[in-house]
């Protein structure tokens, strides 16, 4: 099976703008980390044990009746195709070294994807549009129950769910949201609210996680502890605490539209067109730009953009989906002539159709 087809080149999954304040919140994410009794873990495994490893799950995959997975073996993938993958949240960046034998099953809608011999043996993920914490866990639960009927899983009766990192033994779990929070980034209240958060037991990063910037105003909240809280009581903590944030953020922007209209709407318009008439575009303004125009269509101050198209717009802009439509290794510079270009058209696309229909109406 190629690449291409079972690596979807539009939107799926959490990428389609839709679900509870979509707005502000662009992903919901679930992540259960699970471990076999009778393997090591990888770390430590030989490259035997990581293949008992994977036919053991692909035994148990072959038995659940409500999932149907397309399986992807990292060695098999070129290092663009690998890198796609992390660029489309589907796996994790530890995931694509080649050396470590590892796997993903994904989803016919890569709304789950399961990550075979990563830092754990197991690792769930499923991501929802919007905030939809309760729908994105019970989802995931029911993938883990399916497989669990068929896997004896590395569990301790005090512990939890045993795991290769002591920080995700207990429940094994992490569940974060993905927001865009531009305007508490614009009056710098950010700054001090992620150690607000951070005594509170949740931890702040960027879009790809650990380690990763906030490009583009886009923040990853999600839980810090795992063990000594049920999964109930981590989900009720993430619920306030993104709540929270949401509130803060609406009312930041409702000050910014207050304090001085005129100056947000230049930023904002002015933004739209770099996005729309540059020729080159590195990463970080396009990211900047992309966040300052989904402000705008948030306000209602830009319109006649579809949301949908900035979600899209968010992951092809990444190196390696410029690649992969170029069909050719490129320089940084050449990334940032295709990335100019592929904005112009989407962007000028959607606005020349919506000015169309405008001029229909009159």
């Amino acid at each position: 099976m190629s690449f291409k087809k079972f690596i979807k080149q539009e939107l799926t999954g959490w990428m389609v703008a839709e679900g509870e304040h979509a707005d502000i919140v662009l992903s919901t994410r679930i992540r259960l980390a699970r471990n076999l009794q009778d393997y090591p873990f990888p770390i430590s495994a030989s490259q035997e044990d990581a293949n008992d490893v994977s036919e053991a799950l692909d035994q148990a995959v072959e038995t659940m009746q409500n999932h149907h997975f397309t399986g992807i073996t990292m060695e098999d993938l070129s290092p663009l195709e690998r890198q796609i993958l992390v660029e489309k949240h589907l796996v994790s960046p530890q995931l694509i070294n080649p050396k470590k034998h590892g796997s993903v099953l994904l989803s016919e809608d890569e709304t789950i994807s399961i990550m075979v011999n990563e830092e754990d043996h197991i690792r769930i993920q499923c991501i929802y549009p919007g905030f939809q914490i309760d729908q994105a866990y019970e989802h995931a639960d029911r993938v883990d129950s399916e497989l669990e009927v068929n896997l004896n899983y590395a569990f301790d009766e005090t512990f939890g769910y045993l795991t290769s990192c002591p920080s995700n033994t207990g429940t094994g779990m992490r569940a974060s949201v993905m927001m865009h929070l531009p305007a508490l980034t614009i009056t710098k209240q950010i700054e001090r609210i992620i150690p607000a958060i951070s005594r509170l037991g949740m931890v702040v990063r960027g879009s790809y996680g650990e380690g990763s910037e906030a490009l583009g105003n886009i923040y990853q909240v999600s839980n810090q502890i795992t063990l000594g809280k049920s999964e109930e009581e981590i989900l009720k903590d993430l619920e306030s605490i993104s709540k929270r944030l949401i509130a803060h953020e609406k009312k930041s922007r409702e000050l910014l539209l207050a304090k001085s209209e005129v100056h947000l709407e230049n930023r904002l318009f002015r933004a739209l067109g770099t996005l729309t008439h540059s020729r080159i575009l590195p990463s970080a303004e396009a990211a900047k730009c992309l966040s300052d125009v989904r402000l705008g269509i948030d306000l209602g101050i830009i319109e006649n953009i579809d949301m949908t198209i900035l979600n899209e717009l968010m992951i092809f802009m990444q190196p390696g989906f410029l690649q992969q439509y170029a069909k050719a290794e490129l320089t940084s510079d050449e990334r940032d002539i295709l990335r100019a270009q592929l904005f112009r058209d989407r962007l000028g696309v959607e606005r020349s159709v919506a000015q169309e229909k405008d001029s229909d109406s009159l």
